[in-house]
């Protein structure tokens, strides 16, 4: 069975670059706006709505969970979501089954938990996310400080929203982890040399 190691990220924590530079590390594939983009084309619909559906706002109102039922009367409001939602996992899925991988965010800890994946979160504290989000251009640099922080906050409750819609579980929860990686005042560099040493 191929190594997966899984991606759950606070915004400005560092996880995506962590995730790409640990793939690199280790040789492994890298997986992150490559699933929208195929969600996309095998449902027909507009990369920016899949996206949508992915981490803003859930289509449906109750939750679906992954590997539960997906029947549904026909013609509801939430078939685009319910379309999105089984391509995910199927292309995740197949994703794992290529070769060894890291995939960042999409719940791939919980759609991909029968191939056991090493299920990495990371986050870190105000200060170092909003100092991160400037340093990158993440977001709006107009911004103050006081909108920024606002704006970070509410993609993670976007996120958690999303994550806690399709698996049932707390985002966030140290318990759905193997490893929990606090990178406030550390360089993502640092943090991957010592981390991809686990997997080597």
């Amino acid at each position: 069975m191929n190594k997966v190691i899984t991606i759950g990220r606070e915004f400005g924590s560092g996880g995506r670059e962590l995730g790409r530079r640990l793939a690199e590390k280790l040789g492994y594939a890298y997986y992150d706006q490559e699933i929208v983009q195929e969600i996309a084309k095998r449902t027909e619909l507009s990369e920016g709505y899949v996206h949508q559906i992915l981490e803003k706002k859930p289509i449906v109102s109750y939750p679906i969970h992954v590997g539960g039922s997906f029947h549904m009367t026909s013609g509801y409001q939430g078939d685009h979501g319910l379309s999105v939602f089984r391509e995910q996992c199927n292309i995740l899925r197949e994703m794992a089954e290529q070769s060894n991988c890291v995939i960042v965010g999409r719940c791939a800890d919980y759609i991909l938990r029968d191939m056991n994946p090493f299920r990495i979160f990371v986050y870190a504290d105000m200060e170092s996310k909003l100092a991160r989000c400037r340093a990158k251009g993440e977001v709006d640099e107009q911004l103050t400080d006081k909108a920024m922080i606002q704006q970070i906050k509410n993609v993670d409750k976007q996120r958690a929203r999303y994550y806690e819609f399709c698996t049932d579980q707390k985002w966030g929860d140290r318990q759905h982890y193997d490893l929990c990686v606090n990178t406030s005042n550390v360089e993502i560099k640092r943090v991957v040399s010592i981390l991809s040493k686990m997997f080597e």
